[in-house]
């Protein structure tokens, strides 16, 4: 039997979590109490660590909705293109170490725990954000593992979002919707303004939906970013059509990719899937060798790949139950849309929001024939049970509260018949409560 030189540090290991969240609070639990303002913290760490992200290139995604996907779909092609390819997203679903990957695999236990032990004098000196200490964290590693090429997701924002710092090859902007608003703006425009600060001389940015006001904000600051050269997928509509084939997967049809097979079962990865391929198209012309082949596989095998999860995931049949992340009104008209498409005797909606939401817009999107099971994350966060049911009588939803997510879940599962419908959501955290029932981490 093979031993397995990284399980002797799981212990360490979750003290080191212990550790990393009691000093530094996790946005995810707490919320904009979290959140620091301002880029000094994160200019001294860049500066302490080395400024490792300058060793790799790297490309730098931002967004409302549809950042995570188009992350890991990125890094899913550039894997299949024989890159040596980092992956940095958040939040985590079940375990912290999904936050930096290097093709497909989490960073090392053993890493963590070094990493926090060599740096931790430095760090409680400078007293960071989570979000600050572990993108520094994803940069070394990255550089330790001698990577070739890094695709970043931006946390919150863009303008101040620590991981603004890098200057990448290229940056994506997939669409702008209301969300954080309380942080980054009560307006689209507002917000706009925000995610273009990733906009950067000389750099290419992809723009995945923009239009009206939204759009000026982007043309605005491209001026201002002399040599940045702005595509607007609207304009390129490199996607010629789309079908969902019985699998549950996307057909895409484009002049340079028939018959491409998107494995995101989701509606809305139909534009992600155009944000992707102008994406590719412009990271070929900044000379990297992406042959079509890489494309069709890297598609094909994203959640082999990334170890995605939590993007419209079906984890049982007899009664069918799909888990997704969505989390505001503009992820959740998608989810609305396929589940109005789903065949099934009666829809069960297992369902938790964060308060810090626009609740009252996701709220007026959710179907009113379902049987509703409302139920908070075990989180800080999150919205109590009650008040969500509360707030969803005024749409007319009939529904039971329970205290936790594992609750609510059984209750749905007693109630479905084989030829039912469960759908879990409403917050990252709903998943995340759910997932060890089906899934396991590393």
């Amino acid at each position: 039997m093979t031993r397995n030189p990284d399980k002797p540090q799981f212990s360490r290991y979750e003290q080191t979590l212990a550790y990393l969240y009691n000093t530094a609070p996790l946005f995810q639990k707490v919320g904009s109490s979290a959140y620091k303002e301002g880029m000094e913290n994160t200019f001294r760490i860049d500066a302490y660590l080395g400024r490792l992200h300058t060793r790799y290139q790297t490309i730098h995604v931002g967004g409302t909705n549809g950042k995570g996907s188009t992350s890991h779909l990125l890094a899913s092609i550039l894997q299949e293109a024989g890159y040596k390819t980092g992956l940095y997203t958040s939040p985590h679903l079940l375990d912290f170490r999904e936050r930096i990957r290097v093709n497909g695999e989490p960073a090392s236990r053993a890493f963590v725990v070094d990493f926090i032990a060599r740096h931790r004098s430095f760090f409680e000196s400078l007293h960071p954000s989570f979000f600050e200490l572990t993108t520094g964290m994803a940069f070394t590693y990255f550089a330790e593992q001698e990577v070739d090429v890094a695709v970043i997701e931006v946390g919150l924002g863009g303008r101040m979002d620590c991981t603004n710092v890098i200057t990448p090859a290229l940056s994506v902007i997939t669409n702008i919707s209301f969300d954080h608003t309380d942080l980054l703006g009560n307006t689209l425009e507002a917000i706009a303004k925000e995610k273009a600060g990733i906009i950067k001389p000389g750099v290419p940015v992809v723009i995945g939906e923009a239009e009206g006001e939204v759009k000026a904000v982007f043309s605005k600051a491209r001026q201002a970013a002399p040599g940045a050269s702005c595509i607007f997928v609207q304009e390129k509509n490199p996607v010629l059509s789309a079908r969902l084939l019985p699998s549950g997967y996307w057909e895409i049809e484009s002049n340079e990719y028939p018959e491409l097979i998107d494995e995101l079962g989701g509606y809305a990865q139909e534009k992600n899937a155009a944000t992707v391929l102008c994406a590719v198209d412009v990271l070929k012309k900044q000379r990297f060798e992406i042959p079509p082949k890489a494309v069709y596989k890297g598609f094909r095998r994203v959640t082999e790949n990334t170890r995605l999860m939590g993007r419209w995931q079906l984890v049982g049949r007899d009664p069918k139950i799909v888990l997704d992340t969505a989390h505001n009104a503009g992820g959740m008209q998608y989810i609305v849309r396929q589940l109005q498409a789903e065949q099934y005797g009666r829809l069960h909606i297992v369902f938790g929001m964060v308060g810090d939401k626009d609740i009252s817009s996701v709220l007026a999107l959710l179907p009113a024939d379902a049987e509703y099971y409302f139920t908070q994350a075990a989180i800080p966060r999150a919205l109590p049970a009650d008040r969500l049911a509360l707030q969803a009588e005024r749409y007319g939803l009939k529904s039971a509260v329970f205290p936790s997510v594992g609750e609510a879940f059984e209750a749905a599962r007693r109630s479905a018949a084989k030829n039912d419908f469960i759908f879990v959501g409403g917050s990252t955290f709903v998943v995340a409560d759910i997932l060890p029932l089906f899934v396991h981490p590393d």
